[in-house]
């Protein structure tokens, strides 16, 4: 068995533990460490494979510059939309391939996760190469796959290529 301290792995362990447990008491955070401790060795080979880009100052700011833009603005205007599609019940649903250029999975899951949880798409499936992203949208508009990558995946890619890759 593997054994190796990843001090990113540890971080988010700890993080989570003091989220659920809602405290930062001296307890909380004796225990909080141990159990982190104990995560990162036993799983943090897996996790991080590198932790000097984990802790790379650019990548944490692009992730942080995705969150609000992603969550403020991108949701906002996507609720919207779906909203409007609602009353006037146009919709033209079905399921399109868009070609996937993210190399890391971390990165391929940062994409289909915010695809999904985009009103309006949702990922079905990925390719078993990796390389497509099969997506059902309430809005097929075109079947241009170059279209249809700048419409629903171009944002999110981008920020998880400077993220992830």
């Amino acid at each position: 068995m593997k054994v190796r301290f990843s001090p990113g792995t540890f971080l988010i362990a700890l993080a989570v533990y003091l989220f659920y447990t809602g405290s930062v008491s001296e307890y909380d955070l004796i225990t909080g460490s141990i159990v982190a401790l104990i995560i990162s060795l036993i799983v943090g080979h897996w996790l991080i494979e590198n932790d000097l880009k984990f802790f790379s100052p650019k990548r944490w700011f692009y992730a942080i510059l995705y969150g609000l833009r992603y969550f403020l603005i991108e949701e906002t205007k996507t609720h919207i939309d779906v909203a409007k599609r609602v009353f006037t019940l146009k919709a033209n649903p079905g399921i399109v391939r868009i070609p996937l250029e993210v190399e890391n999975d971390y990165g391929k899951v940062l994409v289909a996760n915010s695809i999904t949880n985009t009103p309006g798409t949702i990922t079905v499936d990925i390719s078993d190469d990796g390389k497509w992203l099969y997506v059902h949208w309430i809005d097929v508009s075109t079947l241009d796959e170059k279209e249809i990558k700048e419409n629903i995946v171009a944002y999110f890619e981008d920020y998880a290529k400077k993220i992830f890759d």
